[in-house]
């Protein structure tokens, strides 16, 4: 039997909770340190964040977290990442049970809303633009410090492939042939002796606690990023929705009249977003660090980030669409007002040329 001798649950819960955090406020309010970079190699500028997130680690307060560590993370575009980790030792197959009993449990989820509650009440200042209502992102890795009787990333995919799989999808049960390989396939490695599995709800990484960091990070990026782009789409689809109803409502001659006034609202909105899915994109950079840039595309992809983005990209299209077609509309009311009080002035003149006479 294989035991796995150190090892630890890190589970992410992220909130979107307003448009942009303001870094420096909140690091004065809470005297908390930036994000150090992280990852495999010796040079710290090939991965690097633009604005790096604020930590603030935390005494967690509920009972069946005594043993876990906790960090807040608050990133500058409005997201705010609550970590939990909790150590075992346990038997691969009892890592197997415990992973199903957390990944199905509300209580790791409902600990974490209840400090962002808090920490939003605390720095409601620093916060620009908060939302009503929050949508949210959980995630779990399973970080493997040792196995014992295993030396390499490709021994532990070939003597324990199947409960990593078991694992990642939070089951109890042994998995099929074909699902095992469409889960492991997502695996990628830049030593022998490291390895990271990406699932879309979780994920296992194989290394050193230093090594890794760099895995844990861009994961927890990547969720952030999906949070966001999320949020953007459901933003758009309501904006939009808003939109095709008074657009239905001024079919009239006289309603078009309205339709600057929504005009400019709808290009302020895709202006809007258009900033801050840009500024989402472009919050942290891979200079020359290729193993980073492929691991977080394996993450993104995996947890659905290019999916979210591409709708968010459509809707972006079809609202400029949309403002294109108003405005032609207007245009074409516009020319033909003017068109008409031409007329009119034309009759009048001939009316009063003829009386003239």
């Amino acid at each position: 039997m294989v035991s796995l001798t150190k090892g630890s649950l890190l589970f992410f819960s992220l909130y979107d909770v307003c448009e942009e955090i303001r870094l420096d406020e909140v690091r004065q309010l809470l005297g908390a340190i930036p994000q150090p970079r992280s990852f495999k190699h010796a040079a710290p500028e090939y991965v690097r964040f633009e604005r790096p997130p604020v930590i603030e680690p935390i005494i967690c307060s509920e009972p069946h977290l005594k043993e876990a560590s906790a960090q807040v993370k608050y990133y500058d575009y409005g997201v705010i990442s609550v970590l939990f980790e909790v150590p075992f030792q346990e038997e691969m197959d009892r890592v197997v049970e415990l992973a199903a009993d957390w990944m199905s449990s509300p209580d790791l989820e409902r600990a974490a809303s209840k400090i962002v509650q808090e920490k939003v009440e605390k720095l409601r200042n620093a916060l620009v633009r908060p939302y009503g209502n929050w949508i949210n992102e959980d995630y779990f890795i399973f970080h493997f410090q040792e196995v014992s009787g295993i030396a390499s990333a490709r021994e532990l995919l070939e003597r324990c492939g199947a409960q990593i799989s078991q694992i990642i999808r939070g089951e109890r049960l042994a998995l099929s042939t074909g699902e095992q390989q469409e889960i492991l396939q997502s695996s990628i490695s830049y030593y022998p002796n490291d390895l990271v599995v990406v699932g879309w709800y979780a994920s296992v990484v194989y290394d050193t606690p230093a090594g890794a960091q760099t895995a844990i990070q861009l994961l927890e990026y990547a969720n952030s990023q999906l949070l966001e782009f999320r949020y953007y789409d459901e933003y758009l689809t309501r904006e939009l929705g808003s939109v095709y109803a008074l657009v239905r409502k001024s079919r009239g001659f006289f309603a078009r009249w309205t339709l600057p006034k929504e005009m400019a609202r709808l290009q302020s909105i895709t202006v809007e977003v258009a900033e801050l899915v840009e500024r989402v994109d472009n919050s942290i950079k891979f200079l020359s660090d290729m193993f980073s840039a492929r691991l977080y595309k394996v993450a993104a992809e995996k947890v659905g980030v290019p999916d979210y983005k591409s709708l968010v990209n459509q809707k972006l299209d079809t609202a400029q669409e949309l403002y294109r077609s108003l405005n032609d509309e207007f245009q074409a009311s516009r020319g033909f007002v003017l068109e008409l009080m031409v007329v009119v002035i034309l009759v009048i003149e001939l009316v009063f040329v003829f009386r003239g006479k």
